[in-house]
């Protein structure tokens, strides 16, 4: 069966429900790992993708935006030059109340509406204002960790911006 779009998922329409050991076969998480690059140095310049409205991030989407912005650190700054952090992590369970297709499936899907569903992934539950993602850079790389958070936010499902933590007058002098 084919995957739901992920605008089924992005609203908080619901309470939150995380506790997996009360169901059974919840799919593991599609992100591989949470830090990237140069994990010891100190940097400078701490930048941070930042998402503008609360919404749902699903796994998925989360390993794609990971993927974007680490590929372009990675070939522009190469890797000890840059720490790369998800701050979010997929906790909620997405479920969904599968419906038979096909001739004479409005008989059979009528009696089970408002029911419970079977999980189907996990997304991160994100607040206004959190951070999704931040990289550590030297200043010298600051055009360029914009640049990939930038197509990173391009990957999520909410409107995102850029701020600058630490280290704005390194950049500007």
């Amino acid at each position: 069966m084919a995957r739901k779009p992920g605008r089924m998922y992005t609203k908080i329409t619901q309470r939150s429900f995380t506790r997996r050991e009360y169901m059974g076969g919840v799919p593991g998480s599609k992100i591989v790992t949470y830090d990237m690059g140069n994990l010891k140095d100190d940097f400078p310049v701490q930048m941070s993708l930042v998402a503008k409205e609360a919404c749902n991030i699903r796994h998925s989407a989360l390993e794609s935006a990971r993927i974007a912005a680490n590929r372009t650190l990675l070939e522009v700054l190469g890797q000890p030059n840059y720490h790369l952090k998800i701050r979010v992590h997929p906790h909620e369970v997405l479920r969904e109340n599968k419906q038979a297709t096909g001739a004479g499936a409005d008989r059979v899907s009528q009696g089970m509406r408002l029911a419970f569903g079977k999980p189907i992934g996990t997304a991160a539950r994100v607040r206004a204002g959190q951070k999704l993602m931040t990289v550590y850079i030297n200043p010298a790389g600051f055009k360029q960790a914009k640049k990939s958070l930038t197509s990173a936010g391009y990957k999520l499902p909410t409107p995102i911006s850029l701020v600058v933590e630490k280290g704005l007058e390194l950049i500007v002098t």
